[in-house]
């Protein structure tokens, strides 16, 4: 049986800061879906051949960004600048998967209230949750969180303000995994 091809995807981790700090929006797959159905998520799917566009039709990274904004409005109901998104992650799933992707990872901060709404289709509810609960609900099972979704969160508890997460982000490196990933090549994929 040959491997199958990770299909390319960009996901969204919106981040606000709240009176008990920062909060992320997860958003839980329907159940009925074959990946991750019943997961709590962040925003994203697949990059569409519509989000291959203009003088750069050909390169993954502005399609990237440009499927981040769709889905983060298709699956949330939120109008995002994709000058706002902070690239930090990019996940491959891993060979003999009945489904694979090759997933860009963004952060959004939030700073002005945003209205959430769900498809009821795809999605089915959200929540804002700080990292810090959102382990912890998975780690007593009330909650299912996908590797990647867990792994983002982990490196998020830490952080206290947006201020301090931007500016972290920004001069972070780039979590690659697997490490060494063919389908991660930044340059040749238009990545600045």
């Amino acid at each position: 049986m040959s491997e199958m091809e990770p299909v390319p995807a960009a996901t969204v981790v919106l981040i606000r800061e709240a009176s008990s700090g920062l909060e992320v929006l997860l958003l839980r797959r329907n159940s009925k879906l074959v990946f991750h159905g019943g997961h709590w998520v962040f925003p994203g799917g697949r990059i569409d051949d519509n989000d291959f566009a203009g003088e750069d039709k050909n390169l993954e990274y502005p399609a990237a960004l440009r499927a981040a904004v769709r889905e983060t409005k298709e699956e949330a109901g939120i109008d995002l600048d994709s000058a706002n998104l902070i690239h930090t992650a990019h996940w491959t799933t891993p060979p003999k998967l009945p489904r694979r992707f090759c997933t860009w990872f963004f952060v959004c901060p939030i700073t002005e209230p945003v209205s959430v709404v769900v498809d009821n289709d795809e999605i089915l509810e959200h929540r804002w949750i700080s990292p810090h609960d959102a382990l912890r609900e998975a780690e007593q099972e009330s909650i299912v969180l996908p590797r990647p979704t867990s792994a983002t969160l982990k490196g998020l508890v830490q952080h206290s303000s947006l201020n301090q997460l931007r500016s972290e982000l920004i001069s972070a490196e780039i979590t690659v995994f697997p490490e060494n990933s063919s389908y991660y090549r930044p340059q040749e994929m238009g990545c600045p």
